[in-house]
């Protein structure tokens, strides 16, 4: 969990389903996509005061293959995340394994954008941001 306050801005909660880690405002884990609560604001145009739905600020898909028909490659993706100053703000192993000869493997990144609530104190305490266990530890 991050050092920020419940029900602030960048707060976050291990999901009960998957047990990722999100955003305490997610009514739908990013991860399994599981519904979390009910949040009427959320629904539509006819929810008084809806907050508005985020926007994808970055997506990149593409694609690896292994061209050798000798042997298999291991991968390994890992995000990184960095604040404007260039310090490390998160490092995450998403995915490891393996690619046979000639096997090929599709990967997309998304950063959404939520504007948060209003009235939210900001996450302070924590100023890069909620930080990942293995971060805490490096």
């Amino acid at each position: 969990m991050s050092a920020a306050r419940q029900g602030s801005i960048g707060a976050t909660r291990v999901c009960p389903h998957c047990k990722a880690t999100i955003l305490a405002s997610a009514s739908v884990c990013p991860a399994c996509q599981h519904h979390l609560r009910f949040n009427p604001s959320a629904g539509g145009p006819s929810a008084g005061g809806a907050r508005p739905a985020g926007r994808i600020a970055m997506r990149i898909e593409g694609t690896i293959g292994h061209e050798s028909v000798e042997q298999s490659c291991e991968y390994c993706v890992v995000v990184t995340i960095t604040n404007r100053l260039g310090e490390r703000i998160a490092r995450q192993v998403v995915g490891v394994g393996a690619i046979a000869p000639g096997e090929r493997h599709g990967y997309s990144l998304s950063v959404e954008l939520i504007p948060a609530a209003e009235g939210a104190p900001s996450a302070q305490a924590a100023p890069n941001g909620p930080r990942s266990a293995a971060d805490r530890r490096a």
